[in-house]
């Protein structure tokens, strides 16, 4: 469905005479011809005809680490580049034009490799780099891609991209698509919720509403976002001296008064203004006992750490995430920032794992003990990865790593993706990837795929031609699927 489509079907004789003046011949057969094609909109349950196929997953979790971290430091494992400490990267290896301007005026590119020791964990043998002591315990869960790729360079397009599609701002958010094709299970909480946390390393990279955005899209598909300071969500609360039952008599006097333009005008933001002041209005009653974590039992609260009750962090998020699940939230999107390790990166990677390695096995183990994981997507993974090369003075103990989108490590995990494994490869120095590459289209594939939706099928007409997800291309990565 399509705003355009939507203003034909509704159009009005009296907003018709008064607002059309010239093309009244076309606009008319436009009209029939949409009214005969379109499909009709469930309220809650999406588009007639989703999922295309059946499920394999109700809902996602998807824990986004803003940044850009580092596969070198974390999972992808390379022990015989500790030889080539200092030596300079071949530029056959690592081409002028992959470099960004932080670092193509270096005069030297001396290979740094990883000074975090590394060790196999689980059944599986999945290679997990000290800090992650915690994921190493539930390795055997999640299924390791190091041969993620991207044409992004910089952060904002890159994060862009991973997000909506394109490098371009104005595109809908995965989430957005995922809202406007499926719908919402839970009436009274939105399909897709936005929460945002800062590392414990550095304040990261900005974090834009268009990353959980509707582009073009109706603009009540969006994310709604939970504030991580004060009320999760402004206006949540009536002032003081207004009654549950006298907002009830504002909101209707103000619909109906929408309604009067909407009849007019047929101006689809209208409609979805209505949607949401009355989606807010059963949300008053619906988050206050969503938002209270300190109800959790004591040994849940200190299974996802020491920040689990504090509103805002990482752990927070996390458990909110697993009970946003539990109410039929279908798009849970969490964005961590601080992961942008230009100089001191083992110590970054280090103080970033702190605040983000307990709470992200918490959440498996939680899912997992509820039967939760079974019918749930969880993905970890940033915009892009960290050249093998240092940025700026390399120490024994010490080295920075810039932008490198040829090859990034993800990890997966739940229904329906194969357990305790890793996938794909990439050359002696972690530059390119060698086998099984993964492309973020791909990624954004796969996902629809487990949602039971054809990326290729769900598509939105705006401008004169149809737009989807993974833009013209993207193939479902059915190896690491079950």
């Amino acid at each position: 469905m399509n705003a355009l489509n939507e203003i034909y079907e509704q159009y009005t004789r009296r907003a018709f005479l008064e607002r059309s003046t010239l093309g009244l011949g076309a606009f008319a057969l436009g009209s029939l011809l949409s009214a005969a094609t379109e499909k009709r909109r469930n309220a809650v349950s999406g588009l007639v005809g989703l999922p295309h196929f059946t499920p394999k997953v109700k809902r996602v979790i998807y824990l986004f680490q803003s940044g850009g971290p580092s596969q070198m430091d974390l999972f992808d494992y390379k022990p015989h580049l500790a030889s080539r400490y200092g030596e300079e990267v071949p530029e056959s290896i690592y081409p002028a034009e992959r470099k960004t301007t932080m670092t193509s005026g270096q005069k030297s590119f001396r290979c740094a490799p990883s000074i975090l020791k590394f060790a196999q964990h689980g059944q599986s043998g999945v290679w997990v780099s000290e800090p992650q002591k915690h994921l190493a315990q539930v390795v055997d869960d999640i299924c390791v891609i190091k041969s993620m790729y991207t044409e992004a360079i910089n952060h904002d397009p890159a994060a862009t991209l991973i997000q909506t599609g394109s490098v371009n701002p104005g595109r809908p958010s995965m989430g957005a698509w995922v809202s406007y094709g499926l719908g919402s299970e839970n009436s009274n909480l939105p399909a897709f919720v936005a929460m945002t946390s800062n590392g414990r390393a550095k304040a990261g990279q900005p974090l834009y509403d268009r990353l959980w955005g509707a582009g073009f899209l109706p603009g009540r598909f969006q994310g709604v976002k939970f504030r991580g300071q004060g009320d999760p969500i402004l206006d949540l609360y009536n002032p003081a001296g207004v009654t549950r039952a006298q907002r009830r008599r504002m909101l209707d006097s103000l619909n109906k008064l929408n309604e009067e333009q909407a009849g007019r005008f047929n101006d689809p933001a209208i409609s979805t203004r209505i949607a949401q002041y009355e989606l807010a209005f059963r949300m008053q009653m619906s988050v206050p006992e969503l938002i209270d974590v300190k109800s959790e039992p004591k040994h849940m609260l200190e299974m996802y750490g020491p920040d689990a009750a504090v509103p805002g962090r990482y752990a927070y998020n996390c458990l909110l995430a697993r009970r946003l699940a539990e109410r039929g939230v279908r798009f849970i999107q969490l964005y961590h920032r601080g992961w942008d390790a230009h100089g001191n990166a083992p110590k970054q990677v280090r103080t970033q794992c702190e605040g983000t390695d307990q709470p992200t096995a918490a959440l498996l183990r939680d899912l997992k003990q509820r039967g939760m994981l079974d019918d749930t997507l969880v993905i970890w993974g940033g915009e892009f990865g960290r050249t093998i090369y240092c940025q700026g003075k390399l120490t024994a103990q010490n080295y920075g790593r810039d932008h490198h989108p040829n090859c990034f490590a993800y990890w997966v995990a739940g229904g329906g993706v194969r357990k305790g494994m890793t996938y794909g490869e990439t050359d002696d120095y972690s530059v390119n990837v060698t086998e099984n590459p993964i492309h973020v289209h791909d990624l954004q594939a796969t996902i629809m795929h487990q949602l039971g939706i054809d990326h290729e099928r769900l598509t939105y007409r705006y401008q004169g031609r149809y737009f989807r997800l993974t833009d013209v291309h993207g193939k479902v990565v059915k190896d690491i699927l079950g």
